[in-house]
C-alpha cells in the first residue's frame, strides 16, 4: 500500500466464493441459536467433512470420532504439535515450508530435523530423508500442494514417507488446504489414502482455500480418533470453538459447491500460463509448478552485486511497482538459496496485467531495473 505496488506477494484470491455460502451464513444467524456449538464442530459439517474425504480421497471417516472443525487450518495445525508432540521429539519437515510451521512447533517443545527439497523441482531427497529419521523422531509433516512452492507430491514420493512411517512408527501431519488447486495433469493423493497409513495420518482442509473465504478461518481435521483425542483437547484451550453460522455454510459448500471448488484448479492454470509466460519473456528462470497458486521465479538475472532475493523483493516493490516474497524466508535450515522469489497469481486479470506492465517496464529493455 505504502509505495503502490501491485501485490502478488501475500496468498489470498481476489474472487470470493459461492453467493449461496454467504447467504447461508448470514441467515444462520438468524435461524439458529447464536451460543456455543459443540467443541467439535456442529455435525452437519463434521458430517460433510465425512463424505467429502470419501468422495474426494476415497478415504472412509466416521464423522463422530475422526473429524474436528478448527479455526482455520492453522489452528488445526497448532493443536496438532501441541496434542502430539512432547519436548525433545523431533519433526521431520520439508524445507522450505510454511513459514507458521516452525514457530508453532516449537511451542510444544519440537526439535525441528529440515529436509531440503532439490532444485528445480523440488524434488524430495528420498535417500536425505530416510537418514533423517532417528529414535527421537516423532512426526513427519507434509503440505502438499506445497507453499512456497507449488509442488504436488507424487505418489512415489508418498509411498516413501508412508513407507518409513510403518516402518519406525511415525505419525504423518498432512497439510492438504490446497487439494482442489491442482492442474497442469498433476492429482493430489493424500498420504492418508495409502495402505497402512489412515491410522497414523492426521489430515487438514480449509474453507478459505477450497471456497476462496480466507477471512472465516474455517478448517477441518480427520484422522484416527487415537490421534484427534490429545489434539481436541489442546483445541479446547486453544479457542474451543468456531462460529457455528459459517460451519454451517461450510457444511453447504462441501456438499453441494463441488462446481466451484473444481473449477479452481483450471482457472488458475490460465492465470499461471499467463503469469508463467511473461516472466519467462523477460528472462526469469520459472520453476515447474502444478498445484497451489505460487510460483517460483529464479530472479538471478536480475540481481545487482551483493544483492539478494530480499533486496530484489524489496527494490521490486519500491521501484519496480510489483511485490513478490522472497523465497530464503520460507527456509529453516543453513545457506538457503537467495536467487528466487515467490509470485501468488491468484488475482483478478487486471491485477495480473497490470504486474507484469510493471515488470515489463522495470526489468525489460531500457528500464532501470536491471543490473549496474
Amino acid at each position: 500500500m505504502e509505495h503502490g505496488s501491485v501485490n502478488l506477494g501475500q496468498g489470498f484470491p481476489d474472487a470470493e466464493g459461492p453467493e449461496t455460502m454467504k447467504s447461508i451464513a448470514s441467515s444462520a444467524m438468524y435461524d439458529f441459536h447464536n451460543q456455543y456449538p459443540s467443541l467439535l464442530g456442529v455435525p452437519e459439517l463434521r458430517q460433510a467433512v465425512a463424505r467429502h474425504s470419501e468422495a474426494n480421497q476415497g478415504i472412509p471417516v466416521d464423522w463422530a470420532t475422526e473429524t474436528l472443525v478448527t479455526v482455520g487450518a492453522t489452528e488445526g495445525l497448532a493443536a496438532a504439535f501441541l496434542g502430539l508432540i512432547n519436548p525433545g521429539d523431533e519433526v521431520i519437515m520439508f524445507d522450505p515450508m510454511y513459514d507458521s510451521y516452525v514457530s508453532m512447533a516449537r511451542r510444544s517443545g519440537a526439535v525441528i530435523v529440515p529436509v531440503r527439497l532439490r532444485l528445480p523441482d523440488f524434488s524430495v531427497p528420498l535417500d536425505e530423508l530416510a537418514a533423517a529419521v532417528t529414535p527421537a523422531t516423532k512426526m513427519i509433516m507434509v503440505n502438499t500442494p506445497h507453499n512456497p512452492s507449488g509442488k504436488v507430491f507424487t505418489v512415489a514420493e508418498l509411498e516413501a514417507i508412508a513407507a518409513l512411517c510403518v516402518k519406525h512408527d511415525l505419525i504423518a501431519l498432512c497439510d492438504e488446504v490446497y487439494e482442489h488447486l491442482v492442474f497442469g495433469g498433476a492429482r493430489h493423493v493424500s498420504l492418508r489414502s495409502l495402505p497402512d497409513m489412515a491410522e497414523r495420518a492426521v489430515r487438514l482442509g480449509s474453507a478459505g482455500k477450497t471456497f476462496s473465504f480466507t477471512a472465516w478461518k474455517v478448517g477441518w481435521m480427520t484422522g484416527p480418533s487415537r490421534l484427534l483425542a490429545p489434539i481436541v483437547k489442546a483445541h479446547q484451550f486453544l479457542v474451543f470453538t468456531v462460529p457455528s453460522s459459517l460451519q454451517r455454510a461450510v457444511a453447504h459448500g462441501l456438499d453441494k459447491e463441488a462446481d466451484f471448488y473444481n473449477s479452481l484448479g483450471p482457472s488458475l492454470e490460465v492465470k499461471r500460463r499467463y503469469l508463467e509466460s511473461a516472466l519467462a519473456e523477460l528472462g526469469f528462470g520459472v520453476l515447474p509448478a502444478h498445484g497451489a497458486y505460487f510460483l517460483v521465479a529464479d530472479v538471478s538475472k536480475f540481481l545487482r552485486p551483493g544483492e539478494d532475493d530480499a533486496a530484489f523483493a524489496k527494490r521490486l516493490t519500491v521501484e519496480g511497482g510489483v511485490t513478490t516474497i522472497p523465497v530464503s524466508g520460507f527456509y529453516v535450515g543453513p545457506a538457503p538459496p537467495s536467487h528466487l522469489v515467490r509470485f501468488c497469481y491468484c488475482k483478478e486479470d487486471a491485477k495480473l496485467q497490470a504486474a507484469v506492465a510493471n515488470l515489463k517496464a522495470y526489468l525489460g529493455p531500457g528500464g532501470g531495473g536491471c543490473p549496474q
